[in-house]
């Protein structure tokens, strides 16, 4: 139980120290907004939590405001802000509802007037009006989903079958100022393609866009392939960007957390990119290696791995790293591997990620489960839960990225 333990501090610690709150602070903590009216655009899972920061500092400076964020995201109302729950990670009739409001709300605006503009990762979804049926839009999102597109691919895609990502809603707020607060969840922090950069110059091309299509050998109507040839705009002269939190923090968050428990750290990388599967099998080779050490060690590395769906079950990448994990563990003592999202939820579930150790493969085969056959199916869910092997924090409010974790305790 220790392991699990430090485990979940390590969990808590990392999440509390990239909540948006105080980064919201600093990146208004010397700004001024001064002439015509000041608007408050949020969108992203962190939307809730970014507005209400927001709204705590400037007060009665807000005209009016609109969030738009994901599903049980929303814990509050906001003074003069109206919040809006829709769907993640495949858009709903209630995030092109919520995206028409802000769209209202900025259209129309004076030269002397700003919009502050908080964008945080899941804002491809939640804040959208497309130029395709919605039927269509879903059909397109949950085929890039499926063949594994990572998501610089994905936005590439929808910023072209949109109304406001690419540049666009920057250019709908003109002649008004836009002020945008950034929470990443890219590698990299390309302030074009978070959340498909609705106030950002777009650096993808339409040949970009028709390479992913063939790519994948994905198959898309005559419309979408004419709406993947047009250009997005590549300059903006009425937008200001601050980034205020990446997945390096998460990382270095993570770091100072397993210090406190006594762990001497390993920093990975802060640029992880490859299938969940292929992650935890590392992970746990780096483990094996390590069995001999004299001291308590901890292995660090951040980013967003992929998944190939091949089955129908229930989980997510940081569960599927974890299970996958499970397996090149089994019989270690003292040895774990858990992996975790920072916005609480790990693909279409309730957990935020998973935790494996020496023991979880043997739980499973004495469950009649096997984890090969656990992770065609895509089922690291169910499995996890049996193990009780799923991390479980709600919505954090928060999002920039994954962390994952190996500990060797002695």
């Amino acid at each position: 139980m220790q392991l699990r333990e430090d485990a979940d501090f390590i969990v808590k610690e990392s999440i509390k120290k990239v909540l948006p709150d105080e980064a919201v602070k600093q990146a208004l903590a010397n700004k001024e907004f001064t002439g015509g009216n000041l608007y408050v655009v949020a969108t992203g899972k962190a939307a809730w939590q970014m507005a209400k920061a927001a709204a705590g500092i400037l007060g009665d400076q807000i005209a009016a405001g609109v969030v738009v964020t994901k599903y049980d995201h929303v814990m509050g109302d906001i003074p003069r802000i109206a919040c809006y729950e829709a769907g993640h990670p495949v858009p709903d009739e209630n995030s092109f509802k919520g995206t028409q409001a802000a769209l209202d709300l900025v259209s129309n605006l004076k030269p002397e007037d700003t919009v502050l503009f908080l964008l945080s990762g899941g804002g491809s979804a939640l804040f959208e009006k497309p130029l395709v049926s919605s039927e269509e839009l879903t059909d397109v999102t949950e085929k890039l989903l499926a063949c594994g597109a990572d998501i610089v691919e994905i936005n590439t895609i929808r910023k072209r079958l949109s109304a406001v990502k690419g540049g666009k809603f920057a250019k709908i707020c003109a002649p008004a100022k836009v002020y945008s607060i950034v929470l990443s969840d890219i590698l990299g922090d390309p302030l074009d393609m978070i959340a498909s950069g609705p106030a950002y110059p777009d650096s993808s091309t339409q040949e970009a866009a028709l390479e992913i299509v063939e790519k994948y050998k994905l198959s898309f109507s005559e419309k979408v392939m004419e709406l993947l040839k047009g250009e997005t705009p590549k300059a903006l002269d009425n937008v200001e960007t601050v980034i205020t939190g990446s997945v390096k923090n998460l990382c270095d968050a993570a770091e100072g957390a397993c210090k406190e428990l006594g762990y001497e750290v390993v920093y990975l990388t802060d640029q992880l990119d490859c299938v969940a599967r292929e992650a935890g099998a590392f992970l746990a080779a780096i483990a094996k290696s390590y069995q001999s050490t004299a001291k308590s060690i901890a292995f660090i590395c951040g980013g967003e791995t992929v998944v190939h769906l091949t089955g129908k079950g229930l989980g997510g990448r940081n569960q599927e790293l974890a299970l996958a994990a499970a397996e090149g563990i089994s019989g270690l003592e003292n040895t774990a591997v858990f992996s975790v999202g920072s916005d609480g939820t790990d693909g279409p579930t309730d957990a935020a990620g998973g935790y494996a150790d020496g023991e979880t493969k043997a739980k499973l085969l004495r469950a009649g489960l096997s984890i090969y056959e656990v992770l065609q199916e895509n089922d690291a869910y169910h499995a996890l839960q049996k193990t009780e092997g799923l991390i479980m924090t709600g919505p954090t409010g928060t999002n920039v990225n994954d962390v994952s974790v190996v500990l060797v305790k002695r």
